[in-house]
């Protein structure tokens, strides 16, 4: 991942209202195409101008190429507070987060996230790397706004059950490791999504807790899971997360 600053200039007379009201606009459409990670982006006033450091997947992720049309409209309400369109300047690479997957098709994904993590909750197969959000196309209304909402939400319970120590533990742990709970139905339709717009096979992440031992958990077996009168595949297989979690994290694959 790299930092970079966005630089807004003014070019007449505006208010801070206004002026808010257009840098958060835009720093949210980009959040929502994948193109800045996070939830807080800083706004420092200085004299005639505003600067913004945001995270990003790549050094070009702010490209306008990469942009989605929602992002395009942001840009050009900034007019209406009186500024220009950002100048952006990289100020290196984050140390502290990982590189994205490289710029190639894998043959397979997975949708998996954390509560530690900042990144696209979409991975490489291969590499277990971060896939930019940007580089498919949208998947819902023009952008990947849905998976972003879905990735804060697994997130929230994640880190409710990990802290423990509340009542609220064992209802997280059930959203995200029953196929029965509202933030499985949701994650396992946007992966549906991701897979049909991408054309490449797309799995979901399915918390597990514990697990006597690696042999016994290669060995369970899938089974089929009729919810709502849909026939959902549960795992394909299991296997030790490479991104550190819990120790007894298991990632567990299904696909239809």
């Amino acid at each position: 991942m790299y930092v970079v600053e966005l630089h807004f200039e003014c070019f007449d007379n505006t208010t801070i209202s206004a002026v808010e009201k257009g840098i958060n606009g835009l720093m949210d459409a980009l959040r929502y195409n994948g193109q800045v990670l996070g939830r807080e982006f800083p706004v420092v006033m200085g004299e005639g101008e505003f600067f913004v450091r945001a995270v990003c997947p790549e050094q070009d992720s702010l490209h306008p190429s990469n942009h989605s049309d929602f992002v395009k409209v942001c840009l050009k309400r900034l007019s209406d507070a009186c500024l220009l369109a950002p100048k952006v300047r990289l100020l290196g690479r984050d140390i502290n987060s990982e590189q994205a997957a490289e710029d190639e098709t894998p043959s397979w994904q997975v949708l998996y996230t954390t509560y530690v993590h900042t990144c696209s909750p979409l991975r490489s197969g291969e590499t277990l790397l971060p896939i930019p959000l940007y580089r498919n196309p949208p998947t819902l209304n023009g952008d990947h706004k849905s998976v972003i909402k879905w990735q804060t939400e697994w997130q929230a319970c994640d880190e409710i059950q990990m802290a423990g120590g509340c009542k609220a533990e064992h209802a997280a742990l059930r959203e995200l490791s029953e196929v029965g709970s509202d933030l499985f139905r949701r994650g396992w339709d946007i992966r549906g999504r991701i897979e049909y717009i991408t054309q490449i096979p797309t799995y979901y992440y399915l918390y597990k807790v514990g697990g006597k031992s690696l042999e016994e958990e290669k060995a369970r077996k899938c089974r089929n899971v009729v919810e709502s009168g849909c026939l959902m595949s549960r795992c394909t297989t299991s296997f030790t997360s490479s991104a550190t979690h819990a120790e007894s994290s298991q990632i567990s694959l299904g696909i239809i």
